[in-house]
Formats: structure tokens, C-alpha cells, sequence
């Protein structure tokens, strides 16, 4: 069955000493785009996390959040540049001098350096080496991938029902324009005879068989068998790529790109307006087909 693209997902883990949260979102994309926000000590992990989202996922765009705490939060700490601020310091006293300026240099003259307060390293950089804060984060991130992977399997279910009505009206559509197209022989006959009367008047001696030629040909070129053929082969194996556990959004959307040429074509041959207005219909489902298999997997 189909997947969509489009779904959300959270999951929360304690796991002592550490509080994992995560959030999904994931949105149709052509290809696997996955970004994952941690925090900062904890950059270490990402490609590990990046592995799990390619065996739960095939394509899409997901932006994983992903909160961790442990049980005994600290204040964070800051560095302070003691050396640097003393050099600025001393330049801007030189500088007072040196202009003849007054008043005095104060604190919030110091905080405009750049850099001259750092966070200082947490645990969460020493947490590198404990095998137990990776089982918590991966075992949160693939309890939230599963929880995403059954929304995407919901959505791709009510998108499978759209798009298999339209598939229907599609398939009952080609019907009509087969049924329509058949007998066109004798059609083009009377159409040969009526126009060469018109033209040349009712005197004129019509050939029996070259009339029969001429129609055949007519007949010949105007044939689209072979498209209604092509057309339903393609629509049975949409339904199955459909049906099948494997991720088919690409096919899916290759498939849909033939069967519109062959309803082009189609359209090209015919010279029905009954036959040409059912070919339009068709078309304008496979629009609207192709602008839901966007958002498949």
C-alpha cells in the first residue's frame, strides 16, 4: 500500500539518567533530505540517527527535533576571556587619554567584544563515551520513526482511495473510447463518397474499390488499438505498484507520464468529437492523479 510523504510524529523516553523527546515532520520531497537538531554537545550522535532514518524511510524531507535532559541538570557555565578583556580594557584607556575624553569605562563597554564569553564544555561532551545516552536517543528516534511511518501508511490509505476512484473513471473512460472507435471503416466510406459527390457532383462514377482503398486508410491511420492497449496496461500496473509494500512514488509518476502520451495520441488520431471529449476527461484525472502521487513515497 501506498505511503504518503506528509505526516508528524512524537515520542518521549526515560531511560536513567537521561529524558529523550523527539518530534518528526516529514513532507514530500523527491529524495531522502533528512535534518536532525540536537543539542549542541550532543552533534556527536547525528550520523548514527541518520542511519536509522534511512532504514525506516525512502524519500521525503524529515526535520527531526530531538530534546535531551538528564537527571541532574546544572546551571550552564561560561569562559570567560580574562586576557582579552584586560587588552581591550587597557585600549580603551589609551584611547581616553590619547582624545582628552571623560568618563568612565564601565562594564557594558566590555560586553561589545566579540567572543569575550563562551558556554564552557557541559557532560553532554563527555556523554560521547556512554554507550547508555546513545540506546536512549536511538531508542526514542525509532519509537517516533515508527509512529511516523503508521501516520504516513493512514494518509497513504485515503490518497490510495482518491486516487484508485479516479483510476476507475479512467478505466471506464477507455472503454467508452474503444467502443466508440470500433466500425470506423464503413464511417470513412460514407464520408469519402459524400465528399467527392460534393465536390465532383452526382454524375461522377465512384470506384467501388478504391473508395474501399482510400477508406481503409483513413481507417488505418485514425487506429488507436494499439494506444487503448498500452493505456491499460499501464493502468493495471499503477494498481499494482499501488498494492505493493515497496516504496513506488517514482514509478508511479513514470507511469503516469506514458499514460498521458498515449491519450495524447490518442487525441491526435481520432477525428470523433465524442471520442475527443472522453480523451479529455481522462486527461484531466491523470492531472489530478499526478498532483496527488507528489506526496507518495
Amino acid at each position: 500500500m501506498i505511503q504518503s510523504m506528509t505526516a508528524f510524529a512524537r515520542a518521549e523516553i526515560v531511560q536513567s539518567p537521561y529524558t529523550v523527546r523527539v518530534e518528526i515532520r516529514s513532507f514530500n520531497s523527491r529524495h531522502l533530505d533528512t535534518a536532525v537538531h540536537l543539542p549542541q554537545s550532543y552533534f556527536w550522535l547525528e550520523s548514527g540517527l541518520q542511519t536509522l532514518v534511512k532504514e525506516k524511510l525512502c524519500r521525503g524531507r524529515v526535520e527531526i527535533r530531538i530534546q535531551i535532559e538528564t537527571g541532574e541538570e546544572k546551571p550552564p557555565e561560561f569562559i570567560v576571556n580574562e586576557a582579552l578583556a584586560a587588552g581591550y580594557y587597557q585600549a580603551l584607556v589609551d584611547l581616553k587619554t590619547q582624545l582628552g575624553l571623560k568618563g568612565d569605562i564601565t562594564l557594558d563597554h566590555l560586553t561589545h567584544i566579540g567572543n569575550l564569553i563562551q558556554p564552557a564544555e557541559t557532560d553532554g561532551d563527555d556523554a560521547e563515551n556512554d554507550e547508555s545516552c546513545r540506546e536512549a536517543v536511538a531508542a526514542c528516534l525509532s519509537t517516533a520513526l515508527s509512529e511516523l511511518v503508521a501516520m504516513r501508511r493512514i494518509e497513504g490509505e485515503r490518497l490510495a482511495a482518491d486516487i484508485n476512484a479516479r483510476l476507475t473513471f479512467i478505466e471506464e473512460n477507455l472503454e467508452r473510447i474503444k467502443a466508440a472507435s470500433e466500425g470506423l471503416l464503413p464511417v470513412y466510406q460514407e464520408r469519402l463518397r459524400e465528399r467527392v459527390l460534393a465536390l465532383a457532383g452526382e454524375d461522377v462514377v465512384i470506384d467501388p474499390d478504391r473508395l474501399a482503398r482510400e477508406a481503409a486508410f483513413l481507417a488505418d491511420k485514425s487506429d488507436i488499438s494499439e494506444e487503448t492497449v498500452r493505456a491499460a496496461s499501464h493502468l493495471a500496473h499503477f494498481r499494482e505498484l499501488m498494492a505493493a509494500d515497496t516504496a513506488g512514488g517514482r514509478k508511479l509518476n513514470f507511469l503516469l507520464q506514458e499514460l498521458h502520451r498515449e491519450f495524447n495520441t490518442m487525441g491526435s488520431k481520432t477525428g470523433k468529437a465524442e471520442v475527443g471529449h472522453l480523451i479529455v476527461d481522462a486527461k484531466s484525472e491523470i492531472e489530478k492523479i499526478r498532483e496527488q502521487v507528489q506526496n507518495v513515497e
